[in-house]
């Protein structure tokens, strides 16, 4: 891969006008993902029964789990080429893609031998019901079998993004979500597949993606050489990625099994709220998107800014996501605070399951103003390589939104909207903690980071052409 392309250029110049140009694709490609996931839902729920969108719902959750934690470990990825296209070490760039390829290539065996294996008791740890059990496995097995797409799929998205290119995911995700909408349309209406038909048709959908992708990188280029020499296990690269990487997969592993604790605690309403829950869960992707694409946009700017030493202009970027995410956080309150049957009516057609989903949305609408100000930190603090943090507040989260929702799980006369308001409580906690380290790490980060505070800073970064 001789060919390069221009890199985009983070550390010079205006702040809010590039971020919001990175940040726009992420948050449309973010988009574009959640509802290629909540396809499989949707035409589930128009085509099928209460059993069957049970059963897709319960089933995505063990995948999307994993699917989480392979992201977030590649984090690790996206941060170190960001932070060696900021400090100009463009070849170092190249052995990072290549070690991480036969990484996480591995890492896609293993996780195929999980899921498939343990299909059912998964499903039935997070209290599944009964009738939907059979449906939820299938969809996990079949999605176990495409878990190397899967991965591959997310990986090539933290490349471009650590690269600083938001737009070529956005392609290759809009390229996805036609397939896959296609496939649950022919599998799951015509050939009335239910679960099996929704599974085949989101693995052959990002097999698709991979492709294209690869493409797309052989048409245009990297901003730095890459060819088969780069393609070899390195293992100091490797276990940097993993120390960058870990914490933050360990908080994502913590964080979506207490969404599944949730998940489980609501369960046991009965198959309405069980559906609901499932419902609510898609929905909940959408209305939290600005904040997770300010996070995965952050954590790319922060570490070209890390790498060339401006670390402050990399808070300058902290603060401009804020405010702008909460901007943003306004219009979600009222769609899905508000007016959350305006939009469960999308995912079923069972009035009882679109009441309680806008219950549940109802209570994850305040979150939209608080994770406006955790995201943020979290891809400040992943920027800067600071990802122990991260799994620590991820551990507080955790540590309190399980026990308030068995506590509002006891109340007399309870619905899901008391135990989904266990999110936005923990949450707060979060905050609290991130604002600490913040204030109480700001001179330390200067010293490491911070040019103007330190300029002998400087002469550690060597150019390499």
């Amino acid at each position: 891969m001789k060919k390069e392309k221009k890199v985009v250029d983070f550390t010079n110049g205006p702040i809010l006008g590039p971020m919001m140009k990175f940040m726009l694709p992420v948050l449309a490609a973010l988009a574009i993902q959640s509802l290629y996931g909540a396809v499989d839902l949707l035409i589930v729920g128009q085509f099928g029964e209460a059993l069957h969108v049970s059963g897709v719902a319960m089933g995505s959750q063990p995948v999307f789990s994993l699917t989480a934690i392979v992201t977030a470990i590649a984090m690790g990825t996206t941060i170190m080429l960001g932070q060696y296209i900021g400090e100009g070490k463009r070849k170092h760039a190249g052995d990072v893609i290549g070690t991480s390829i036969i990484t996480f290539a591995v890492l896609a065996v293993i996780l195929t031998v999980i899921l498939f294996t343990c299909a059912k008791p998964l499903l039935m740890l997070l209290q599944t019901p009964e009738e939907a059990l059979a449906q939820g496995t299938i969809y996990v097995r079949i999605c176990s079998i495409g878990m190397i797409f899967t991965v591959a799929y997310n990986i090539i998205g933290s490349v471009f993004r650590g690269i600083g290119d938001s737009k070529t995911p956005l392609i290759t995700v809009s390229i996805a979500c036609i397939v896959n909408i296609a496939g649950d349309l022919l599998l799951v209406g015509v050939f009335g597949m239910a679960a099996a038909g929704a599974a085949i048709a989101t693995i052959f959908a990002q097999a698709v993606s991979v492709v294209v992708s690869l493409l797309i990188v052989k048409k245009r280029g990297l901003p730095f050489s890459f060819d088969k020499s780069n393609l070899k296990f390195q293992g100091a690269i490797c276990k940097r990625i993993f120390r960058l990487g870990l914490p933050l997969a360990a908080q994502e592993l913590v964080v979506t099994a207490s969404f599944m604790i949730l998940a489980a605690v609501a369960n046991t309403l009965g198959l309405i709220e069980s559906a609901a829950v499932g419902v609510g869960g898609r929905l909940i992707l959408f209305i939290m998107l600005v904040p997770s694409a300010f996070l995965q946009s952050l954590s790319a700017i922060v570490a070209h800014n890390v790498g060339a030493r401006k670390l402050k202009r990399a808070k300058k970027a902290l603060f401009h996501a804020i405010w702008t995410s909460l901007a943003f956080a306004t219009i979600m309150y009222f769609i899905a605070g508000l007016h959350g049957t305006w939009i469960t009516r999308f995912f079923t057609t069972d009035p009882e399951v679109m009441e309680a989903a806008a219950l549940y949305l109802r209570s994850y609408a305040i979150d939209t103003f608080l994770t406006s100000f955790l995201f943020c930190f979290i891809g400040y603090f992943n920027g800067c390589g600071r990802t122990g943090i991260t799994m620590i507040q991820g551990f507080l989260g955790v540590a309190i939104r399980v026990p308030v929702a068995f506590l509002m799980r006891s109340l007399p006369n309870t619905n899901l909207f008391f135990i989904g308001l266990a999110t936005p409580i923990s949450t707060v906690f979060q905050i609290a903690l991130c604002v600490i380290y913040f204030l109480v790490t700001n001179k330390k980060l200067k010293e490491q980071y911070d040019s103007e505070f330190n300029p002998e800073l400087l002469k550690e970064i060597e150019i390499e052409d």
